[in-house]
């Protein structure tokens, strides 16, 4: 049969049609993956992965659909040889991977000696640098290197009585200082030590969070019949995820949540961990 010319393309609109908002949804969730809608991102920090090698990473990376990377030094060291890290990268380009960060990372009183990682992260294409310094007076220095790379730094904790596990802490480094120096929330560490991890995100404010680690955490008694933290499958342990992504869907915040796990037994496979986070994490985002 052939169709009246108005009727063909009226067809021809139709199809058209269709295939742009077929290609608009593939574009929306991929730019959810990589950093592109607005939306927080679904990353995977290596710490998980600790019992991998780099190339265990990518293939696992690659195998979950992430994305999103922040690698630990076991996988992408700083202080390492310039060709070996640009091999790496390499590698991760090829593969659709970014190494988009990278840490926990020891910083000094030594200017010198921190300053080798923002050549990294310069050299890496990296925005911002995980870090936890224990002694406050470091941060004279590392504010003195952001100003001078426009690179950002974000304050790690982990749990009650390390350096940064009251967000009281975090937030005098925050007020005093140049408004490239963020934070890194731990969720499964700040519920951990008393926290509301939504109230501290609130109060933090969504500027100044650069990075979080999508992870969490119950109670169990240890061998002495002390509360201690342990880790769980993310949403089903104590942190309010339902406040937090409220939250962020509110600020528009739209950084990595990197998934990661402290556990031992999570980390001998991280297989179920990472999907069934992925999973979690679809259900609130959506």
């Amino acid at each position: 049969m052939i169709y009246p010319a108005i009727f063909r393309s009226a067809l021809l609109a139709v199809v058209v049609s269709a295939l742009s908002l077929t290609s608009a949804a593939h574009a929306a969730r991929a730019a959810r993956n990589k950093g592109g809608d607005g939306g927080p991102k679904l990353g995977l920090q290596t710490w998980t992965c600790r019992n991998m090698t780099f190339d265990q990473v990518v293939d696992f990376a690659v195998k979950h659909g992430v994305t999103q990377i922040e690698f630990i030094k076991a996988h992408l060291d700083p202080t390492g040889p310039k060709e070996e890290s640009l091999r790496k990268k390499a590698i991760l380009d090829q593969k659709g991977l970014v190494a988009y960060s990278f840490g926990v990372n020891q910083t000094s009183m030594d200017k010198e000696a921190n300053r080798k990682l923002f050549e990294f992260a310069k050299l890496m294409g990296m925005k911002v640098i995980i870090v936890e310094p224990k002694n406050m007076a470091e941060w004279d220095n590392l504010e003195e290197l952001v100003k001078e790379y426009d690179i950002k730094l974000a304050i790690h904790n982990h749990g009650t009585g390390t350096a940064y596990g009251d967000p009281a802490t975090v937030k005098k480094v925050l007020a005093s200082r140049d408004r490239r120096i963020g934070v890194c929330l731990d969720i499964g560490w700040v519920t951990a030590a008393g926290f509301d991890a939504a109230k501290v995100f609130r109060e933090y404010g969504s500027d100044r969070v650069y990075d979080m680690h999508f992870k969490d955490k119950t109670t169990q008694p240890d061998a002495k019949g002390k509360a201690a933290a342990v880790d769980t499958e993310i949403g089903k342990g104590k942190s309010n995820y339902t406040g937090l992504f409220a939250e962020i869907k509110k600020s528009g915040w739209s950084g990595v949540m990197a998934i990661e796990t402290d556990s031992k037994a999570f980390a001998e496979d991280p297989n179920r961990l990472v999907s069934e986070a992925k999973n979690f994490f679809a259900s609130q985002v959506k």
